[in-house]
């Protein structure tokens, strides 16, 4: 039985690990594992071939993706689908390992819904904004980075007596945003999901200064769009000199974590024995406490994923 492995969407640290562990448990299990690069667009192109050792060897720690990704507008219409269902029935190929987020599982829905595809989705984004999983790889890597960048950025602040604000990623989602305030202690956090309350905000670090307060840690999700009017809000309303940050593809970037590596190669192990044990499957691998579970996948595509209110309760309210 032949399978392939593709990344599709943005890069995230975690996809080696799961490459690498694709190719080596399927030599293990006496099958044959194929690479499709650059994501669909690849998929449509035919840049599919048979996948060695070789090409797995020295890539655990690497960040990204050996065999690359894509978005593809080409894929949504039918005559190219029907490109890239041919080229996976000429090589043979019985089953497909999709290592996306929620864009890419919508492209697999509409792709299984034409052809008999048997597939399984990995939740792989560092926006951690899948419906159904408590976490996606590669977000522990982020969260890791975007720490690190924040305690450097707080020594500078605290050193000049300034206000600065970072802007995190997440698209529409603030998990990266929230759980990045509550582990570097950040003083504000602005996320889509939560109004921001500007009086009681003012009031109180306006009242932390008057106590000794000399620097602020804004953390601002993209998806809020409100990065310069906070910082012109510290600067002008607040009264302190103010520094603005955008950590963009950064977070995206470096070796994966431990806790990274691992949830690469238990997701690829649990996919590839789910791919042998079905004829047909359209699912998705999630984590729920702590346990790789499967969900249909019109169930992940069709819901929308929510913060968890406990997390939300952790931010300082700043009341």
């Amino acid at each position: 039985m032949a399978l392939a492995i593709m990344c599709s969407g943005g890069d995230a640290p975690g996809m080696n690990p799961a490459i690498k562990k694709f190719v080596d448990y399927l030599y293990e299990r006496r099958e044959t594992p194929y690479f499709i690069y650059d994501g669909l667009e690849g998929l449509i192109d035919g840049k599919i071939k048979k996948a060695v050792h070789k090409d797995v060897a020295g890539i655990v720690h690497r960040g990204g993706t050996i065999i690359r990704s894509s978005r593809s507008k080409r894929f949504f219409e039918p005559a190219y689908r029907k490109q890239a269902w041919e080229n996976l029935e000429s090589r043979g190929i019985d089953g497909l390992v999709v290592l996306g987020g929620d864009g890419s599982f919508r492209a697999m829905d509409v792709f299984s819904r034409e052809y008999p595809l048997n597939f399984v989705g990995i939740p792989t984004t560092i926006d951690n904004d899948i419906y159904g999983t408590d976490t996606c790889l590669g977000v522990d890597t982020a969260l890791n980075v975007i720490r690190d960048a924040l305690d450097k950025i707080r020594d500078t602040a605290a050193s000049f007596s300034r206000a600065f604000v970072v802007e995190l990623m997440g698209r529409e989602c603030g998990y990266l945003t929230v759980v990045s305030a509550v582990t570097s202690g950040a003083e504000i956090c602005i996320i889509p999901e939560v109004d921001f309350n500007w009086h009681v905000a003012k009031e109180h670090l306006q009242r932390e200064m008057k106590h000794g307060r000399n620097y602020i840690l804004a953390l601002v999700a993209e998806g809020t769009e409100m990065t310069p009017d906070i910082a012109d809000w510290l600067e002008n309303e607040i009264g302190m000199e103010t520094r603005v940050t955008i950590l963009g593809h950064v977070q995206r970037g470096g070796s994966p974590t431990v806790a990274d590596r691992m949830l690469g190669f238990e997701f690829v192990v649990h996919a590839v024995d789910h791919l042998f044990s079905n004829e047909r499957s359209n699912k998705v691998l999630v984590v729920q406490k702590g346990e790789i579970k499967t969900m249909e996948i019109d169930d992940v595509v069709n819901h929308r994923y929510r913060l968890d209110p406990e997390l939300l309760g952790m931010l300082n309210r700043l009341d």
